[in-house]
């Protein structure tokens, strides 16, 4: 893994090498995620491919809608 180097500005803007962007389908108006972690910052650009990623990965958690329609049922016995 290469390390790209870049200089933040005095308006806090942080210029992402075209080689990154083109791979990470980076463009005008893409908005990304800033996520600390471990004292690292991670910028995970919020792009089709990424969603389409995120798709079944709260698979086997509790179900909201269960949860929802429990608590509707609660809330009308009150």
């Amino acid at each position: 893994m290469k390390a790209e180097v870049s200089t933040v500005t005095s308006k806090g803007q942080l210029v992402i090498p075209s080689k990154l962007r083109r791979k990470f389908g980076i463009r005008k108006g893409t908005r990304v995620a800033l996520v600390e972690q471990d004292h690292h910052i991670i910028l995970q650009p919020i792009t089709r491919e990424f969603i389409r990623s995120l798709q079944g990965s709260l698979k086997g958690g509790p179900s909201l809608l269960r949860f929802l329609l429990a608590e509707r049922r609660r809330e009308r016995e009150l």
